[in-house]
C-alpha cells in the first residue's frame, strides 16, 4: 500500500467535485477558507509526543501545506491546511534522542485513517449492532451531562465507572479530579501486558513502585530474564540506544548479553547466548546464580533489602544449588555456574526481568529474586545498573492528587468492576465511560467482559474508532487524533533525569472531533458545583499551563519561561535524577512491610496429560497488544524474526511439529480449557519443545477494515489466572493442546512473499 493511497488528502483543486460523504447521498464539495498561512512546498517541523506505547518518546512532525477533506460546521469539504507528512524522533528529547521505532512512525495513520469516527454518534439500533446516527456536539454533551446529573440527584454518584488505558501526566490528574469531585470511584485502567508485578516487587525491594531505567550504556554484562527490551518491553527506543552503546560505544570493550526465555524474541536474537529455560522457572534460575556467587564468595555477601525478603537467602539458598536448579529450570548445572561466574567477574553487570516470567502465579517472587541478584551484583542505583527516574515537581498548582497505587494489578481492578455488574451489587455502574481501552478484546473469556458491559444502562465512549468494546456504547464522543491534540507525558523510565513532555497540536482537527480532556472540562462546568470548582480551566492547555506555572514558581523562573520553552522544544527537564544529580534515589525506609517470599513452582491452568504445551502469547513487535492492528503499515510490515505479515501464526518447535505431523503453513487448532482457535503453523527452532507461542494483535471482530476479521486472538483462550498478591493477569499460565486440521495460509515476506514453505517444496 502506497502512502498516497492511504492519506485522505485530496488532489482536487476545484469546488465542483462530488463524493459520497459519511453514508450520505452525493453532495457538492465545499472549498473552505484556509485555517493557516503556510508557504507552499516548505516544511515546518513541530514537536509532539508518541502515544503508541507507554514510553513517551518525543516526536517532530513534518508539516506541509496541502488540500484535505475535512468537516467544518457539519459539512464536508476541502481546505488548504498544514498536513503531517512524516514523523521522526525529536533529536533533543532525552528519552529517544531522535530515534523512533516502526510503531511510532505509523502513528501518522491514526490521523488519516478512513475508519476514524468523524462526528458524535448516538446508538440507533440494538446494542452492539454498530448502528449509530450522527448528532451535534451540543446534543452529545447534553446527553452525557443529563445522565450524570440524574445520578447526582439520586445520590448515586458512586455508580459512575471510568475505564481507560493507563493515563499519564495531567490527563490522569484531570480524570481523577473530575471523578473525585463528582463523588465517583477512581478510574480503572486496563492493559493486557500489565507491569504491576514488577512495580510491586520494586516497591517492596527499593521503595519505588515504577519500572526501572536500565543504564545499558555503562554495563559490561547484561542478563535478561524474559524482558524483550529491544522490542516491546518498557522503553524500547531508549533501551536500544543504550544497547548500541553497550555493544559499540566503547572502543575495545564490547559487553556480553545473555537472554533467558522459552521463545526467541527480537531481543533474544541480539544476544550472545540464548537460553531456553522452562516457563515460570526464571526466578529459580536467578536464585541459583545467587547461590553460586554466595557460596563461591564471588561478590561481597551483605544482603540488601530485596535479599532480606527471600526465604533461605541468609543460609546461602541451599535449595537452589545448580544440580537441583537444573531439574527445575532445564538449564544445565554447568551453564548455571558459568553464568554466575561471568556475571560476578564482569562488573558492572545487571539483571533485567519482564514479560512472561512475571505473568505467572510465582511472578512476584521471580521479580524479587532478580532484584536480589542485582543487589548482590552491586547494580542497583549504580552506573551500568538500574535506576529509578525522578518525577517532575508538579504539585499544588494543578491540585494534583497523590499518585495512585501503581503496584496493584489492572486485571484485578477491572474484574472487581465486572463482578459488581454481573452480580447486581449496590452501586454497580449505571454510567460507564470508556477511553481508549478495549477489554472485550483484551481480557480472557472467563472475565465475561461483554456480558457485563451490556448490562450497564448507559455507556459513553471517547474513542476515535469503533472496536469490540465501543461498539456497545450508547454515545460516542470522538477524540482528536494525537497530532490534533495538546499532549503531555511524564516518562516513567528510559532516562535518568526527571522530564515532562508537552506539545501543542501539530495540526488543526480534520473532522468534527474534540479532545477528551476538553470535553470532560465542558461536562464539569455544565455539572457545576464542586466538579466545576475543582476544574476551573476552560481548556486543557490552560490546565497544562497552570501545571507549569507551579513548576516555574518552585524553580524560581520567570513566569511563562519554562512553559514557552517546553512547548517549543517538546519537553522540559529539571535535571534531577540518580546519575544526573549524583544523588541516590534508592530508599527502602518507606517500603511496605512484607513477610518472607518463598519461590514456588509455576502453576498452569490445564492438566499436563491433556494439555501438554505451555501457551505463550507475546506482544507483537508491530501490533503491540492489538491496539495498533487498525494501522495498515503495521499489518504489512514483516515480523522481524518470522517475516510473517497480515495475519496470525502459531510458533512450534520442529521436533514437536514432526511428532504431531505438522508442517510449515498447516492450519492447526490450539485448544485450552477455555476455548479454541485456528491459525497456520510456523516452525521455529527458537522455541522450546514444550511451548507453543502466538503473537497478540489479530482476531478483531470490530476495528475497521484493516483489522476486522483477520487472524485469531490468543487472548480468547487464556485462563483468567492471576498473580495472587497483585491481581495481575497471569497471561503466560495456560496450557494447551495442538493438532493439525488442514491446509493453511501463512504469508511470509521472506522468499518473495510465498504463502507457505510447503507450496514451494511442491513446485
Amino acid at each position: 500500500m502506497e502512502r498516497r493511497d492511504f492519506f485522505k488528502i485530496s488532489a482536487i483543486t476545484g469546488a465542483a467535485a462530488t463524493l459520497d460523504a459519511c453514508g450520505k447521498p452525493e453532495q457538492q464539495l465545499i472549498r473552505f477558507i484556509p485555517d493557516e498561512d503556510l508557504v507552499p512546498g516548505i516544511a515546518t517541523w513541530k514537536p509532539s509526543v508518541c502515544t503508541l506505547c507507554p514510553a513517551g518518546c518525543g516526536l517532530t512532525v513534518r508539516v506541509m501545506q496541502g488540500d484535505a477533506e475535512v468537516v467544518r460546521n457539519g459539512k464536508l469539504g476541502l481546505i488548504r491546511m498544514g498536513l503531517a507528512k512524516k514523523l521522526e524522533g525529536n533529536p533533543q528529547h532525552p528519552v529517544n534522542r531522535g530515534k523512533l521505532c516502526a510503531r511510532g512512525q505509523a502513528g501518522l495513520q491514526i490521523t488519516y485513517n478512513p475508519d476514524r469516527v468523524r462526528h458524535p454518534l448516538k446508538r440507533l439500533g440494538a446494542r452492539g449492532s454498530g448502528e449509530f446516527q450522527e448528532i451535534s456536539w451540543d446534543d452529545a454533551v447534553k446527553e452525557l451531562v443529563s445522565q450524570l446529573s440524574t445520578l447526582g440527584q439520586k445520590n448515586e454518584a458512586g455508580s459512575v465507572a471510568f475505564l481507560t488505558r493507563p493515563l499519564h501526566g495531567q490527563r490522569r490528574t484531570l480524570v481523577e479530579v473530575f471523578l473525585k469531585a463528582f463523588g465517583a470511584p477512581a478510574p480503572v485502567s486496563y492493559e493486557l501486558f500489565d507491569e504491576a508485578v514488577l512495580r510491586r516487587a520494586n516497591l517492596l525491594s527499593f521503595g519505588h513502585a515504577q519500572l526501572p531505567t536500565l543504564d545499558l550504556a555503562r554495563a559490561r554484562y547484561v542478563l535478561s530474564f524474559g524482558a524483550d527490551f529491544l522490542g516491546t518491553w518498557n522503553s524500547p527506543v531508549a533501551q536500544a540506544i543504550g544497547y548500541g552503546e553497550f555493544r559499540q560505544g566503547r572502543p575495545g570493550l564490547r559487553g556480553k548479553f545473555v537472554q533467558v526465555e522459552p521463545r526467541l524474541s527480537q531481543t533474544g536474537a541480539n544476544a550472545d547466548e540464548w537460553i531456553p529455560a522452562r516457563m515460570g522457572s526464571e526466578g529459580m534460575l536467578a536464585l541459583s546464580l545467587a547461590h553460586v556467587i554466595l557460596n563461591q564468595k564471588l561478590r561481597p555477601s551483605s544482603p540488601g533489602h530485596a535479599a532480606s525478603l527471600i526465604s533461605g537467602w541468609a543460609q546461602g539458598l541451599p535449595d537452589y544449588a545448580p544440580e537441583k536448579a537444573e531439574k527445575l529450570t532445564d538449564v544445565p548445572a554447568a551453564k548455571i555456574v558459568e553464568l554466575a561466574q561471568e556475571a560476578a567477574s564482569h562488573e558492572p553487570a545487571v539483571g533485567v526481568v519482564g514479560g512472561a516470567p512475571l505473568a505467572q502465579a510465582n511472578g512476584l517472587a521471580t521479580a524479587i529474586a532478580v532484584n536480589a541478584l542485582n543487589e548482590l551484583l552491586g547494580s542497583v542505583d549504580s552506573p551500568g545498573g538500574i535506576f529509578f527516574t525522578a518525577a517532575p515537581p508538579f504539585a499544588a498548582g494543578t491540585k494534583l492528587p497523590e499518585p495512585p497505587e501503581r503496584s496493584q494489578g489492572r486485571f484485578g481492578a477491572l474484574n472487581a468492576v465486572l463482578q459488581e455488574i454481573l452480580l447486581d451489587r449496590p452501586h454497580s455502574p449505571k454510567v460507564l465511560l470508556l477511553h481508549d481501552v478495549n477489554p472485550v478484546f483484551a481480557a480472557p473469556p472467563d472475565a465475561h467482559v461483554q456480558a457485563a458491559v451490556e448490562k450497564v444502562p448507559f455507556i459513553a465512549s471517547f474513542g476515535s474508532f469503533v472496536d469490540e468494546t465501543s461498539v456497545l456504547a450508547d454515545l460516542i464522543l470522538p477524540d482528536h487524533s494525537p497530532l490534533e491534540s495538546w499532549l503531555d507525558d511524564v516518562p516513567e523510565s528510559g532516562l535518568l533525569a526527571a522530564v515532562a513532555t508537552v506539545a501543542p497540536p501539530a495540526l488543526y482537527a480534520l473532522y468534527n472531533t474534540r479532545a477528551m480532556p476538553d470535553v470532560l472540562l465542558d461536562v464539569a462546568h455544565q455539572l457545576g458545583g464542586n466538579v466545576s470548582a475543582s476544574l476551573p480551566w476552560k481548556t486543557y492547555d490552560e490546565m497544562l499551563q497552570a501545571a507549569f506555572a507551579d513548576v516555574e514558581k518552585k524553580a524560581g523562573a520567570k513566569s511563562g519561561d519554562i512553559w514557552k520553552k517546553a512547548q517549543a522544544d517538546g519537553w522540559w527537564s529539571s535535571g534531577e535524577g540518580s546519575a544526573a544529580s549524583g544523588k541516590s534515589r534508592l530508599s527502602t525506609s518507606g517500603t511496605p512491610s512484607h513477610g518472607a517470599v518463598t519461590m514456588s513452582e509455576p502453576q498452569f491452568d490445564g492438566a499436563l496429560e491433556e494439555y501438554p504445551f505451555s501457551f505463550l502469547p507475546f506482544a507483537s513487535t508491530m501490533l503491540y497488544d492489538g491496539s495498533l492492528a487498525h494501522l495498515p503499515w503495521m499489518q504489512e510490515t514483516p515480523d522481524p524474526l518470522s517475516t510473517a505479515m497480515w495475519g496470525s501464526w502459531v510458533e512450534i518447535n520442529p521436533r514437536s511439529a514432526e511428532r504431531l505431523g505438522i508442517r510449515q503453513g498447516d492450519l492447526v487448532e490450539v485448544t485450552s480449557q477455555h476455548g479454541k482457535l485456528q491459525a497456520p503453523a510456523l516452525l521455529s527452532p527458537g522455541i522450546a519443545p514444550g511451548v507453543v507461542a502466538m503473537p497478540v494483535g489479530q482476531g478483531h471482530g470490530n476495528f475497521g477494515r484493516y483489522a476486522g476479521h483477520r487472524g485469531a486472538n490468543p487472548v480468547s483462550i487464556l485462563a483468567a489466572a492471576v498473580e495472587p498478591e497483585t491481581g495481575a493477569l497471569a497471561w503466560a499460565a495456560t496450557r494447551v493442546k495442538i493438532s493439525r486440521v488442514g491446509e493453511g495460509k501463512l504469508i511470509l515476506f521472506a522468499g518473495g512473499m510465498r504463502e507457505n514453505a510447503a507450496e514451494d517444496e511442491n513446485r
